[in-house]
């Protein structure tokens, strides 16, 4: 039987294909990191999902240190674009 949890993660992997699509096409530099950021979100919500299907709860602490890490590159390249790294 599929579970709602499988689901859910495959709608999110779909989406995170198509923010791909988006930042690879992206006209600006902004809308490429808005794109970059919503599939870490989008990867963030499909660890916790596959956590919960798997009852695993390593993932959900994979999850955490992979959404800071994607906060502090995030603010990286915010930098990095708008020409305050020194």
């Amino acid at each position: 039987m599929i579970d709602i949890f499988i689901i859910a993660a495959i709608i999110f992997v779909i989406l995170i294909f198509a923010c791909g699509i988006r930042m690879w096409l992206g006209p600006t530099n902004a809308d490429r990191m808005l794109a970059l950021d919503v599939i870490n979100i989008l990867v963030v919500i499909t660890m916790i999902m596959l956590s919960l299907w798997f009852d695993q709860p390593v993932f959900i602490d994979v999850a955490i240190v992979y959404a800071i890490l994607s906060f502090v590159g995030t603010l990286y390249v915010a930098k990095l674009i708008t020409g305050n790294l020194k």
